[in-house]
């Protein structure tokens, strides 16, 4: 029998298999299952001995419409399947899950998933920080304009000001002229 190493699972497999529910990144029952390798009625038996472990913040079901939008968002067909809706598990749930499960893949593929989403929240964390400095700099440019304009207008004035002086200046005069010539 071919045992295939956890290592071979590409992150990105992972990633693909956790979604926001609720506002909480998640991971269902049959996908943890098939990561597993175990069956998602062997999985949820295990949670289900093991009550006190599985607190609502560790794992939720899902309710009907949740269920009716994840199918709709993933593309799984309502064709055939479960009867009941699936079970959601937090990222701590899914730690707890290797204390219920007593496989040593179970305890690997626990710790690869938990890697996983330490690597997306550094992933968020990153681009947060580099939304801030965009949102800093974005500012500090709109300041920036502002003080080139308020120079431009200023330049203008003064040109026009100058404009005016040179307009006087050059203007024909009008009237007598005292101490000319007589004669």
């Amino acid at each position: 029998m071919e045992t295939i190493s956890i290592d071979t699972i590409p992150d990105e497999t992972i990633i693909h298999k956790i979604f926001v529910i609720r506002g909480l990144k998640v991971m269902l029952d049959k996908d943890l299952a098939e990561l597993y390798r175990v069956g998602t009625r062997d999985l949820n038996k295990a949670v289900k001995r093991n009550p006190k472990r599985f607190p609502e913040d560790f794992m939720f079901q899902l309710t009907p419409a949740e269920t009716g939008n994840l199918m709709f968002q993933s593309g799984t067909s309502s064709w055939g399947g479960r009867r009941k809706s699936p079970f959601a598990f937090t990222e701590q749930g899914i730690a707890m899950l290797s204390s219920v499960l007593h496989s040593d893949l179970a305890i690997e593929m626990n710790i690869r998933i938990i890697r996983v989403f330490s690597k997306m929240r550094k992933l968020l964390e990153t681009h947060q920080e580099i939304l801030q400095r965009l949102m800093i700099l974005e500012k500090n440019d709109e300041d920036q304009e502002k003080r080139i304009m308020l120079i431009l207008d200023y330049l203008k004035s003064l040109e026009q000001q100058e404009q005016q002086e040179q307009t006087i200046k050059n203007r024909k005069r009008i009237g007598f002229e005292i101490g000319g010539n007589s004669g």
